[in-house]
């Protein structure tokens, strides 16, 4: 059973950045793909990026794409997810999330979710 905690959230101002930070525990790290979701007050779950168990290969939604990247440390049991020129839409409670295959965690098939951590863009 693996378990995810999510750091990093917190207050920004539009056009800033934010660094997100997911640590695991508990299960083999290296062999999941790793992704991050995101919640909007009002609104329904929605991927956000996701990263390969090498971190060789990634995608991102279009909404974040050019703006965020997602990265992982294998050593360190840790993915991160940067966040730059952030938008007042991208507010949202953002959680980390563990599965097998790229593709799989890309379309929401999750092994693994984190609490999340919250996210405040201000205009």
């Amino acid at each position: 059973q693996m378990q995810l905690v999510e750091s990093g959230g917190g207050n920004v101002q539009a056009g800033g950045s934010l660094s997100l930070s997911c640590v695991a525990s508990g299960g083999t790290f290296d062999t999941y793909a790793m992704g991050w979701f995101r919640l909007p007050p009002g609104k329904e779950r929605e991927f956000v990026a996701a990263i390969s168990w090498a971190g060789t290969a990634s995608n991102y939604a279009d909404s974040v794409r050019g703006r965020f990247n997602i990265s992982r440390d294998n050593a360190k049991a840790t993915v991160y997810l940067q966040m730059s020129n952030v938008k007042p839409e991208d507010t949202a409670a953002y959680y980390c999330a563990a599965g097998g295959m790229l593709t799989a965690v890309t379309a929401g098939a999750v092994e693994y979710w984190g609490q999340g951590t919250q996210v405040w863009v201000s205009s």
